[in-house]
């Protein structure tokens, strides 16, 4: 019986292969060298592997595999990964293309080999929210204690391995970026085995978690982002491959891409995502880091920035540079905008090249750097490597996957504070001249372990991090927010004495717990922002598929309600007035004598509940309608904002001058919608009211206002 191998025996092997590739000019040459390389393997028998452990846990399956029964007559590639890893992340397009071309009747067969990097990644339930949110539809073993990993002496994320039908090992490829030659080697060896027939053409028992899921408002929500001025958010519904924008009381108002992935600017029926993770909202504009399609995008759905994962330095404008897995953004101000306005440029977590760019909106310039045009988008921080190394100059200063920015240009701090999720760190990176430091997390020699984790000690390096996603500043605090996202906790940093501590969380990834901080569960929560003024935090709850809002004042954790309808496409001047809630107080007024010409005024003075308050940002309105009478109105629904309460909303309208039916009674309807917040929380309720007042019709001209007084309390 042959002994079992690992890749250390194929890679003498396979190193020969590798070079007479290289020297290849020709497709043919290529596919002539690997023919005569795998008749060199039949030769063999050394090169079986063990198979999969009895016991473990097994996704998008009718059951356990093995390479001696359901696997075997198959060429089989096992692709080695771990779920945070953004090089893992990249090769699933290359699977994918994979398996629309070869089918399990043709005799391929893709299987995921989880092997985890951190101990949250060992958990099944998280390896089965990782197969989900990434679309795998293979099968994928949780191989949570590495052994396969070791009995192949496998030592980087990803490696790919090819077997033959006997479960022998073919080839081997390490790292992202080999698509062409993955392919190769892939044909080629169906095409071998399949002429000797020993390709077997029985299916594999596929059983996909996803098909078993009920539909969820969210799916997987990577980042939030607070527009501070107009008080709305804007939510990557990453697993949607869409971007919501709602209001602060969680009425949707925009809805952008989705519900599949694409790649296509356009307007809101056309434009469409692929997994989109960080968003920036200001005022109209909304800037999008489109992930998995390598892109920056722009409200109004045009592409800045296009695709590529091998250049590092950056300098081209728009759609001519190429960028990596853009993972978080935030706007800021670098140098001097010639225009004079802040926010002169978008900074960018760019996880894929594990550095930080700049993408100037205006003209401008980095610390010590030349000036940048409008549109440029240039590398600031980072030389490119996967390292936590920090230091005074910003190119030599290295990253492992940024995943999370937040700006604090205030002094004294100026600077970028840095989510590094695979150092495990928060990391600054000054705004006067790019030197990167270590806040907390991480540790003390990064080259001796570069990927340092673990739980909840509190002071620099002690204050262990894992994998942190999101990081959100306060000015009015002066205390930094951090999503740390595998220990399932929300932390607070205060970056002056470098104390780091749990706000939120017990650690348990879960959302079955109370709603106080200390009670609350959160699972793998991926973005973070400051609302209210420093009093309110909204957390992406990512695979809890959640909004959630910490109310910072009585320490208590609320679900983000999303309405499911969006108003985005209500006409400016609607031709009917909107249904009133059934809840809607209703009172009919005595009637009033008017006549041809003249103007009607109506005093509504409303008064609130005590101890709350207008919300300011909330959609509060009032309409004016005269259904089946619309001759009355110069419009079919007159409308308006109510933005105060302190006095009585005056709303006037004037008759028709000629009025042919004097004998018509017809009625004026006052609908009012009015949303309020307690002074001192974060719950906001909407109640709506409806007056009708009918009118007489006098053939006796007056020139006078009337004034109707109306009254209601909530």
């Amino acid at each position: 019986m042959a002994s079992q191998s690992s890749l250390s025996t194929l890679f003498p092997i396979q190193s020969e292969l590798d070079s007479a590739l290289d020297e290849a000019t020709t497709q043919q040459e290529k596919e002539d060298i690997v023919n005569e390389y795998l008749k060199k393997l039949d030769e063999r028998d050394d090169l079986k592997i063990p198979d999969f452990q009895t016991g473990l846990e097994w996704l998008n399956t009718e059951g356990p595999l093995s390479l001696n029964k359901e696997l075997a007559g198959k060429v089989v590639l096992l692709d080695f990964f771990t779920y945070c890893c953004i090089n893992c992340m990249h090769i699933l397009p290359d699977l994918h293309q994979l398996e629309e071309k070869h089918s399990a009747k043709d005799g391929l067969v893709i299987v995921g080999v989880h092997s985890a990097k951190f101990p949250n990644e060992k958990v099944l339930d998280n390896v089965r929210s990782a197969v989900l949110r990434y679309d795998i539809c293979h099968p994928v073993v949780n191989d949570s204690e590495a052994h396969l990993w070791h009995d192949l002496e496998v030592s980087c994320w990803p490696t790919l391995v090819l077997l033959g039908p006997r479960g022998n090992l073919l080839f081997s490829l390490v790292g992202e970026g080999h698509r062409e030659r993955l392919t190769l080697f892939t044909d080629l060896a169906l095409r071998h085995y399949g002429a000797q027939g020993l390709l077997k053409t029985h299916t594999v028992g596929i059983k996909l978690y996803r098909d078993s899921l009920p539909p969820s408002m969210l799916s997987f929500p990577g980042k939030v982002a607070v527009d501070k001025r107009r008080k709305r958010l804007a939510i990557a519904d990453t697993g949607h491959h869409r971007v919501l924008v709602v209001s602060s009381t969680g009425e949707l108002l925009r809805v952008i891409g989705g519900p599949k992935s694409g790649r296509q600017d356009g307007d809101l029926s056309e434009a469409s995502f692929n997994s989109p993770q960080g968003v920036a909202i200001k005022g109209h504009t909304l800037y999008v880091a489109d992930t998995e399609n390598h892109l920056i995008r722009k409200s109004q759905h045009h592409r800045w920035s296009g695709f590529s994962r091998h250049r590092q330095r950056g300098g081209a404008l728009g759609p001519q540079q190429p960028i990596s897995s853009p993972w978080d953004v935030t706007l800021g101000t670098a140098g001097e905008s010639r225009g004079g306005s802040e926010d002169n440029v978008l900074w960018i977590a760019m996880a894929g090249t594990h550095q930080i760019w700049a993408l100037f909106l205006d003209d401008g310039k980095l610390p010590k750097g030349s000036e940048s045009k409008a549109g440029t988008c240039v590398r600031w921080a980072g030389s490119g490597s996967e390292e936590n190394r920090n230091n005074a100059y910003p190119h030599k200063a290295g990253f492992a996957q940024p995943s999370g920015l937040a700006a604090a240009p205030e002094e004294p701090w100026s600077c970028l504070y840095v989510a590094d999720s695979e150092s495990s760190s928060i990391r600054t990176l000054a705004l006067k001249d790019g030197a990167v430091k270590m806040l907390v997390g991480g540790e003390r020699d990064p080259l001796v372990e570069p990927f340092c984790f673990w739980g909840s000690r509190r002071q620099r390096v002690d204050a262990k991090l894992q994998h942190p996603l999101g990081v959100a500043w306060s000015p009015e605090q002066s205390l930094l927010y951090v999503a740390d996202s595998y220990n399932h906790k929300i932390k607070v940093v205060d970056p002056k004495t470098k104390q780091c501590s749990t706000l939120a969380g017990t650690g348990e990834a879960a959302d079955t717990a109370g709603p106080e901080f200390n009670t609350s569960c959160f699972n793998e929560p991926g973005g973070i922002c400051v609302g209210d003024n420093g009093k309110i935090l909204y957390v992406a709850d990512t695979n809890n598929h959640q909004i959630k809002v910490l109310d910072l004042s009585s320490k208590t954790v609320s679900l983000f309600p999303i309405s499911t309808d969006c108003t985005d496409s209500v006409p400016s001047k609607p031709t009917k007035a909107p249904t009133l809630p059934k809840s809607a107080a209703r009172k009919e007024m005595p009637p009033v004598v008017v006549s041809a010409g003249q103007t009607l005024v109506i005093s509504l003075t409303l008064t609130l509940p005590e101890g709350t308050k207008l919300t300011e940002e909330a959609p509060s309105c009032w309409t004016l309608s005269a259904e089946g009478n619309e001759w009355l109105l110069d419009e079919p629904v007159v409308t308006g904002d109510i933005m105060d309460l302190s006095k009585p909303l005056s709303i006037s309208t004037k008759l028709p001058a000629v009025i042919k039916d004097l004998n018509s009674h017809p009625n004026l309807t006052l609908s009012v919608w009015v949303f309020y917040c307690m002074e001192t929380g974060t719950t906001c309720m909407m109640k709506a009211a409806c007056f009708t007042q009918p009118l007489q019709i006098s053939a006796d001209p007056k020139e006078e206002e009337i004034t109707v007084a109306l009254a209601h309390v909530f």
